[in-house]
């Protein structure tokens, strides 16, 4: 047998250094994160700690937009930044330290306002994969709202103010294969086994095995023959034990079926103890998840174009499969959960999954290609591998489709409902987007933020809380935020606490990972979190 040839030098040092999050989101999610080019937009504490969290699993490019000079507030809460620096144009100097993170992480600076490039350079932001903002002001947050959404680029809006931090996502359309759900089970198909599968559990007679090979015999076989002698009993040949007493039943029967001492002591076989652990979950019906059924008649779906996504023509593919050659099952995974067996058994076993599984994705292809052919795309705009992949995770495929941050400020998004009803729980932290997007008017009106001047701390708070009264009545919401919160607020004059940056940072660089390798499921859409008392919430606006 041929030796296969060692991995190169840099592959082994690829796998080494980012052995962690490779086993997050694989090798495809590594290769999209190095493909990546996020956009941060100034280089505050938070902004920093944005891209650090990027850089270090190897994001591929940043650009940092920031025409501001660097500060003594800026020394005191950005880890980035030294005293001797003072002064010196800010992105310049945390993008040089950025870039020494991480030498395959290419850093760039522009040192403009984002209105300005807006008017004059708009196309530079439709290099971005992802944008990410700290501390903008609401003129700016609106505009860049408006124009990323047009080009469907994703859009973070984030804060780091005081002991609190918010997180806004922007998103039109995205659409995820692996979302990695929490809990998985299995496909096992023992309700509804194919061919080649059936025939194979039929091959065993678990009476007449000896004792060695009893006790190798792989869990599946023996719950689908207690399966088969459980329907004969009821005299139903397509029935499933669903409640407690069937289940117990056949708990019991797989149970009896261990062989025994001479002394009638029942013998440790491992395996039957499996099979009786995993009854729950092994006989579940084969069903089609109720996300991918509502994906199946969604419009982009019905009605492809040539412009259409290779998400979308593979979903169709993969409906065509179920509504065909699937006999209403999707396509069969293709991996088995580890179990007690011999070497040979187990692997007869999974290679019969495996060969299922690649001739669903053969067939869900040869799909593929005719639709390719029918609204004239290129025969490889989607590869075998793709269609593997996909049919592995056909289970979780699933499209989030947000709200434009714009409409939110411009009161065009129906969000006044969410935020009234999140008002009347005394435990929500919706006052502190309140009272955030009510400093973000205080800016618009006197072009500063509230308390920032010390002298001027007691005489802002009644603006401030003019401010959120005027937004609360927008909205049409009766309930108001609470006094000492808003003199809180007032108190921390727009300073930022790298411990909440922090963890801001690292939530925000989490979300920009789901989205550019469209991997985990994004939060939809706002988050909040209070660094008093270690507690966070989303919500959806």
């Amino acid at each position: 047998m041929a030796v296969p040839s060692p991995k190169s030098p840099e592959q082994s040092e690829r796998s080494r250094k980012y052995d962690r999050q490779l086993r997050l989101w694989g090798d495809q999610g590594q290769q999209d994160l190095e493909t990546a080019h996020v956009c941060v937009v100034n280089a505050t504490a938070l902004g920093t700690e944005i891209l650090k969290s990027l850089i270090l699993p190897g994001v591929g490019a940043f650009t940092l937009i920031d025409n501001e000079v660097v500060t003594e507030e800026d020394v005191g809460s950005n880890f980035f930044i030294t005293t001797e620096r003072v002064g010196e144009k800010r992105g310049s100097v945390t993008s040089q330290l950025l870039c020494e993170l991480n030498p395959d992480t290419r850093g760039h600076f522009v040192d403009e306002s984002v209105l300005k490039l807006l008017d004059l350079n708009p196309g530079l932001f439709k290099t971005f994969t992802v944008v990410v903002t700290t501390s903008l002001h609401e003129k700016e947050i609106i505009a860049l709202s408006h124009k990323l959404w047009e080009w469907n680029i994703p859009l973070i809006v984030c804060n780091s103010y005081g002991f609190f931090g918010s997180m806004r996502l922007q998103i039109d359309e995205h659409t995820m294969i692996k979302t990695h759900p929490d809990n998985q089970n299995p496909d096992l198909r023992l309700d509804c086994p194919f061919p080649k599968l059936k025939a194979h559990f039929d091959s065993y007679d678990l009476d007449i095995l000896e004792l060695t090979d009893h006790l190798h015999v792989p869990y599946l076989i023996i719950l689908y023959k207690h399966l088969e002698n459980w329907r004969k009993e009821i005299g139903d040949d397509t029935a499933l034990p669903e409640t407690y007493k069937q289940k117990q039943f056949i708990r019991q029967n797989i149970r009896n079926s261990i062989r025994k001492h001479d002394n009638g002591t029942p013998h440790h076989e491992e395996n039957f103890e499996e099979a009786i652990k995993c009854v729950n979950f092994a006989f579940n019906k084969t069903t089609i998840p109720s996300e991918v059924q509502q994906l199946f008649n969604d419009e982009k779906l019905i009605n492809l174009t040539s412009n259409s996504k290779p998400f979308w023509i593979m979903a169709k593919a993969l409906k065509d499969f179920v509504e065909n050659e699937g006999n209403g099952r999707l396509p069969v995974r293709g991996t088995l959960p580890d179990m007690t067996a011999d070497t040979f058994k187990y692997i007869s076993l999974q290679q019969l999954y495996h060969e299922q599984a690649a001739k669903d994705a053969e067939q869900v292809f040869n799909r593929v290609q005719q639709i390719l052919q029918d609204i004239n795309q290129p025969d490889d705009t989607i590869s075998e591998h793709d269609i593997k992949i996909f049919c592995k995770h056909c289970t979780e495929i699933c499209v989030m489709r947000g709200t434009r941050i714009a409409d939110e400020y411009e009161r065009k998004s129906g969000a006044e409902n969410e935020i009234a009803q999140s008002l009347e729980d005394p435990d929500s932290l919706i006052e502190h987007y309140i009272i955030l997007r009510g400093i973000e008017r205080f800016y618009s009106e006197y072009y500063n933020y509230p308390g920032e001047i010390d002298e001027q701390v007691e005489p802002d708070i009644p603006k401030l809380k003019s401010c959120i009264t005027k937004l609360l009545n927008e909205w049409g919401c009766m309930s108001s935020t609470k006094e000492d919160c808003i003199h809180e607020y007032c108190r921390y004059g727009k300073s930022e606490l790298h411990s909440v940056s922090s963890f801001i940072g690292g939530c925000v660089s989490h979300e920009v990972i789901k989205l550019v390798t469209r991997q985990y499921r994004p939060v939809n859409n706002s988050f909040v979190y209070n660094a008093i008392n270690c507690s966070t919430e989303s919500f959806t606006l």
